[in-house]
């Protein structure tokens, strides 16, 4: 409780304050030209709840932009989300204010109002993160592993080296021998731990006030979504196939429907632009490519064309090197960059091929290279694949095969429209960030070299 009202409680406060700070450019707009506009619609205190829902409607945002983590994110991260979010925003509640309105309204003042909002990002992202590092010392951490070493080096990479010191990294049969390795730790990680010994470190540091990391198995992951039972007056858990409730797929198909076709409508400019610079280098402007969806039902995908026309000549199927691929053309460099050419894909989800959201379709030839050495990835096609989906929005391009497995399970576990909109307006943010489009290395375009690495941790799960 004493750690509740020391930590948490002004973390709070402080990121209630980036959402007040945010709404007071749009609640400016908004009183002093739009609701003048509106004036007759409305009554006084009725367009006070517009200030509210851009308010509720920006925290939402932000949360699933992940604004507010100010531990966790670099400053540019937080900025760059909070902008995100911000604009969102903006754009829905001028949409709504026209409608009102019933005319398009003047840009300007949202503009202004985005300066506005711009400017707080960057002045609260600063001082709020220099505010944490400056209240709250890096937590003392150890690392417990069993398969998967690197932890450390990654907390490095991400920057997170001012929230946890570590001073200890320890193999998992170490700490089981002597659980007193543990003492004086206020955070532990454990990294590819069997699950006997998981149970044993975990039991521990909840019974010491220890908290604990956990960085899960393929198994974990599935019984995250485990159906609470009770039988024979005994507590169950019930773990099967992906089996959604029937109300879930119809609404998810009519929400693939609508997406699909208003995205369609949007871009259509932008799509004919591309059709033509794509064709101008005397190629087809889209090309076919055998996909693998639901019970491993076979598809065409239909992406724009990226890569010159013989990139695999030999008929060996490579994963893409990025910008170190000098298969790729130099108009496709653009649209893969910007996810362009992925948007006749839009057909195949009108055609019921494919949903908006879902584990993104493999190649049978890469996918059976990936199944050679983890035979658990097969696990990826009990759903539909989708256009953009968990492992798109928090992997990257070269994320191991592994941890893709591993993301795509967490969104299979709990299958709810909730997450599925959460992932689509996170693929907005992803869009412009290009680590999210880095390819693997160079000379590692195979499945088999770019997993071996990853599932080596997960092989002594089987027999």
């Amino acid at each position: 409780m004493k750690n509740f009202w020391t930590h948490d409680v002004p973390l709070r406060i402080v990121k209630l304050l980036n959402i007040v700070l945010i709404t007071v450019p749009f609640a400016m707009c908004w009183i002093w030209f739009y609701s003048q506009h509106t004036a007759a619609l409305f009554a006084r205190n009725a367009q006070t709840y517009v200030i509210i829902l851009y308010a509720i409607l920006y925290a939402w945002l932000g949360r699933v932009y992940d604004a507010f983590l100010v531990s966790y994110n670099r400053l540019s991260e937080m900025v760059f989300s909070q902008m995100l979010a911000a604009m969102v925003a903006d754009g829905i509640l001028y949409v709504i204010i026209c409608f009102l309105c019933k005319s398009a309204q003047p840009i300007w003042p949202g503009l202004l109002a985005i300066v506005g909002q711009a400017a707080i990002a960057v002045v609260w992202s600063i001082a709020a993160h220099n505010w944490y590092f400056w209240k709250f010392p890096p937590k003392t951490a150890y690392i417990v592993y069993d398969k998967r070493e690197g932890l450390e080096s990654m907390l490095d990479h991400y920057s997170l080296v001012r929230k946890f010191k570590v001073t200890k990294t320890m193999t998992a049969d170490e700490v089981v021998n002597d659980l007193s390795l543990l003492d004086g730790a206020e955070d532990v990680f454990l990294s590819g731990v069997h699950s006997h010994d998981r149970n044993v470190i975990i039991k521990h540091c909840v019974a010491v006030g220890i908290h604990a990391l956990v960085i899960p198995r393929i198994g974990d992951v599935i019984m995250s979504g485990a159906r609470e039972m009770h039988i024979m007056h005994l507590p169950v858990l019930g773990v099967s196939r992906y089996r959604p409730d029937p109300e879930y797929r119809i609404f998810k198909r009519i929400l693939d429907i609508v997406i699909s076709l208003l995205v369609l409508i949007i871009f259509s400019p932008v799509m004919l632009i591309t059709a033509i610079a794509v064709r101008s280098d005397g190629g087809p402007v889209f090309y076919k490519q055998k996909r693998l969806t639901r019970n491993r039902a076979e598809f065409d995908v239909i992406k724009f064309r990226s890569m010159r026309v013989d990139a695999e000549k030999d008929g060996v199927a490579r994963l893409s090197a990025g910008d170190n691929d000098d298969r790729v053309t130099k108009v496709g460099r653009i649209i893969r960059k910007y996810r362009i050419d992925e948007l006749p894909q839009l057909l195949n989800v009108l055609k019921g091929e494919m949903s908006i959201v879902g584990p993104r379709p493999e190649r049978p030839e890469i996918a059976e290279q990936y199944e050679k050495e983890l035979p658990e990835f097969a696990l990826r096609l009990q759903c539909k694949a989708g256009l953009t989906g968990y492992a798109q929005v928090y992997g990257k391009y070269n994320t191991s095969p592994y941890d893709k497995l591993m993301m795509d399970l967490m969104y299979i576990a709990k299958p709810d429209l909730i997450t599925d909109l959460r992932i689509v307006l996170a693929t907005i943010k992803i869009l412009f960030m290009p680590e999210s489009t880095e390819g693997v290395q160079e000379g590692q375009e195979t499945a088999l070299k770019t997993s071996a690495g990853a599932v080596k941790e997960e092989s002594s799960d089987r027999p």
